[in-house]
């Protein structure tokens, strides 16, 4: 590994780690702050809040600097926010801890992608982008089954406190490693908030927040559907999040290399219609132990698979304004997060089983797979419009 990406890497561990923790401590939480579950869930949805508005403000507010000095500000926020989410002595102080926790969230993985695609190989930028995302998957094989642990056999402000520690060591890492690239030259934010007037920005942006979704519909009630469906006892949920997580490590990698190969647009359209066919699988064969533990994969594998493409469609429709894009397309797959988890809820609350949130997650996929065509359509359109005017300026000139 390019000891120049390992300081992503580990940013996008300590994120990673507690971002998702959180769902394992609901219950701790709940009976130490004397709150109900439901209302400790609330921490879920303000850390995302906190990615969402953090993501493009942080971005249009620091992106003169240079992006090493960048990224150490927002993990410096991201250390003591944190450190201030194991100390809140009440419910309140803590969401608004999580809340600020979130905030730099977007916006490291917003630049974080910029400089890794900079100091990419030729031809590899999408791969390099990949080995930053791979934190996030080592964070739910390791660090997240890790948290829970400490959390449930002794305290969950400790597992906040391994949250703190990694980020201290990425500060590090992020020191003497990360190399000191130029801030943007002549930087004008104006003209890089033109980006939102095109209407490839908010095609790609509503690819995102409605097709991962989909992930979201699965992956938000992947417990009961292995305990209640499957028939897994509850002490098995860890190990098969750890499976899950597994899957998200081998499908980012593949992701990467597929938008290298091909492109991310093209990549971004293949991978939302295997989720769709993935996530109808899932339906049909989750009262099947052994496939749902291979669907468990495969589903984490095809899902995270779109991370890097997306995040690199995303830079290169950008130019000029590639660490704001790429920063929303993080809050993009944070509204993905929100929505997957209410609409895959729907079908639950009107009695039907476990089962039928990856038909809502199916047909998040497969909207997202449409913008992504739409996106592939438009392009295709430019690419012809653009070679017509070379080909008459040619005839012009002789």
């Amino acid at each position: 590994m390019n000891k120049k990406l390992l300081p992503l890497t580990l940013g996008g561990l300590s994120i990673g780690i507690t971002e998702f923790v959180m769902m394992g401590l609901l219950p701790d939480i709940a009976k130490d702050l004397k709150v109900t579950i439901p209302q400790a869930g609330h921490l879920i949805s303000a850390y995302a809040l906190g990615v969402v508005i953090g993501a493009p403000l942080l971005i249009m507010i620091a992106g003169k600097y240079p992006p090493k000095k960048i990224l150490l500000a927002l993990m410096v926020m991201f250390t003591v926010f944190n450190a201030f989410s194991a100390f809140a002595p009440t419910f309140n102080t803590l969401f608004i801890a999580r809340l600020l926790s979130g905030l730099p969230h977007g916006a490291f993985f917003g630049v974080g992608s910029v400089v890794a695609s900079r100091i990419a190989e030729k031809g590899k930028s999408a791969q390099a982008v990949s080995l930053m995302f791979a934190g996030l998957t080592i964070a739910n094989i390791l660090g997240v089954p890790l948290g829970t642990y400490i959390g449930h056999n002794f305290s969950w402000r400790i597992s906040f406190a391994v949250v703190v520690l990694v980020g201290l060591v990425t500060l590090l890492s992020l020191r003497l490693w990360l190399p000191a690239l130029a801030a943007t030259k002549n930087r004008d934010l104006k003209s890089e908030l033109n980006f939102f007037k095109k209407r490839d920005a908010w095609i790609i942006v509503f690819m995102i927040s409605i097709g991962t979704g989909g992930l979201f519909t699965w992956y938000s009630y992947i417990s009961p559907l292995m305990t209640d469906v499957a028939g897994f006892s509850a002490e098995n949920v860890t190990y098969i999040l750890m499976l899950a997580g597994l899957g998200m490590m081998a499908g980012n990698f593949v992701g990467g290399i597929l938008a290298d190969r091909f492109s991310p647009a093209k990549a971004s359209a293949f991978l939302l219609i295997a989720m769709v066919v993935t996530l109808v699988i899932v339906h049909f064969v989750s009262f099947n132990q052994t496939l749902a533990l291979v669907m468990t994969f495969v589903t984490g594998a095809i899902a995270f698979s779109l991370a890097a493409p997306i995040q690199m469609l995303m830079i290169q429709s950008a130019k000029g304004s590639e660490m704001l894009a790429a920063s929303a397309s993080q809050a993009s797959f944070n509204i993905g997060n929100a929505l997957g988890a209410f609409f895959g809820g729907l079908p639950l609350v009107y009695g039907f089983d476990y089962t039928s949130p990856a038909y809502v997650g199916a047909a998040m996929a497969l909207i997202g797979a449409f913008f992504a065509f739409w996106l592939i359509k438009n392009n295709s359109a430019k690419a012809a419009a653009e070679e017509t005017v070379i080909k008459e300026e040619c005839i012009a000139l002789h």
